[in-house]
């Protein structure tokens, strides 16, 4: 793992990246002459429906804490982040909610190199199941927090949101600021990924311990005698969740070591924190679920790069309900959206990985969904759950992993 000296950095790069990433880019909606999308002949893309009972309905939240400063920019006005509020809608009224601005989608795209491939205009007009603003529907709903991998938005996270949310959870999808390749703020702020300079664009576990400060907040937020958030009486505060992707599959396990609320947590493809030399402490994880979700290409299979005994001790350390499961023939980037849009682009692995999987992406997201609802549903609901117990012949990619620390 590279460490780099992260005070001298900050002192080169953070004022001059605060100042680029802040400045104004035109809004979603803005148009340049010469330079309109060609919207007639352009694909759509489109995200799997929900398979639960309820509409979706989707608000945003800005939040900032002020308590502490931001890790990668310290002279930023606190610690900011976007969250996204998936919950059952009482309809499917209202507008289709946006999957990412243009601006986002643009920035996406070129740190990707897919300029030339699918225009920002093709990938911010991806069709989800959220409608914006929609009526909620009257009840008590346990909490689920979706935090994204390094670099990446919480909108690729969008169809798992949107399928916990028809299944009758409140989902909160976060950005944490300075962390991706470009998120929108209020004012016109578009924040780019100060992490990465300081990181030389390699994910290190303080991403991990930044998150499970960031967790701790939002759910102070949402859960407080005035939340943040006008629908949050609808949070049941007892039944609450966490799930990530990559480094944000490591900052669920960080979260639920300095929070015990979180209940229960899932890991997609995630490094464990042994992996940057900060084993798992059993003393914080009291017994509390946690469900592991490999990729066979993933950035933290057991026998890859020598982390098998790192990682295997961290998951004999967890002293609650566990499962460790992996999906033959994916990739990383492949549990994210990102997977089933670059099927529908007809690009190899959405040019993040430069790499074609076997398995078809939506078979991916649709194993994912099964397999993270029935986990939150057995352990924030106590609804059984056969599939989570072994091998099932309707699942025939998944393999339950069972390693041992040697």
């Amino acid at each position: 793992m590279i460490r780099l000296n992260r005070a001298s950095l900050l002192a080169a790069v953070a004022a001059p990246m605060l100042a680029l990433t802040a400045a104004w880019i035109p809004p979603a909606d803005a148009t340049v002459a010469g330079d309109q999308p060609d919207t007639t002949s352009s694909p759509q893309l489109v995200l799997p429906h929900p398979t639960g009972t309820y509409p979706v309905g989707r608000e945003t939240l800005h939040l900032v804490d002020h308590s502490r400063p931001d890790p990668w920019v310290p002279e930023a006005n606190g610690r900011e982040l976007m969250v996204s509020m998936y919950y059952p809608a009482r309809i499917n009224a209202g507008q289709p909610a946006p999957y990412l601005s243009q601006t986002e989608a643009r920035l996406l795209i070129e740190r990707d190199g897919l300029a030339d491939v699918v225009a920002a205009d093709v990938v911010s007009r991806t069709r989800t199941a959220a409608r914006a603003d929609a009526t909620p529907r009257p009840g008590r709903y346990p909490l689920v927090v979706l935090t994204p991998g390094f670099t990446l938005h919480r909108y690729t996270l969008t169809n798992l949101a949107t399928e916990l949310a028809s299944h009758g959870y409140i989902v909160a999808a976060v950005d944490h600021a300075y962390e991706s390749h470009g998120t929108e703020f209020p004012r016109g702020r578009v924040l780019t990924c100060v992490a990465c300079v300081i990181l030389d664009r390699t994910p290190d576990w303080s991403i991990s311990q930044a998150r499970a400060r960031d967790v701790p907040f939002l759910i102070d937020e949402l859960t407080a005698d005035h939340p943040a958030w006008r629908y949050a009486g609808l949070i049941d505060r007892t039944r609450i969740g966490m799930a990530g992707h990559s480094i944000g599959g490591g900052a669920t396990e960080a979260t639920m070591e300095a929070d015990q609320r979180v209940r229960a947590g899932v890991n997609l493809d995630g490094p464990l924190g042994s992996l940057y030399g900060f084993p798992m402490r059993q003393r914080d994880w009291a017994g509390r679920p946690f469900l592991m979700v490999e990729s066979d290409a993933g950035h933290s299979l057991p026998d890859k790069e020598g982390s098998k005994d790192r990682q295997a001790q961290d998951y004999q350390n967890m002293d609650g309900w566990k499962r460790w499961l992996v999906i033959e023939g994916t990739a990383h980037i492949a549990l994210t959206d990102l997977g089933v849009l670059a099927d529908q682009l007809g690009i190899p692995g959405w040019a993040y990985e430069r790499q074609d999987w076997p398995l078809p992406s939506l078979r991916t997201a649709q194993i994912i969904r099964e397999y993270v609802v029935a986990f939150f549903d057995l352990h924030l609901r106590g609804v059984p759950q056969p599939i989570l117990d072994g091998p099932t012949p309707g699942n025939p990619e998944v393999q339950f992993y069972n390693p041992t620390a040697g």
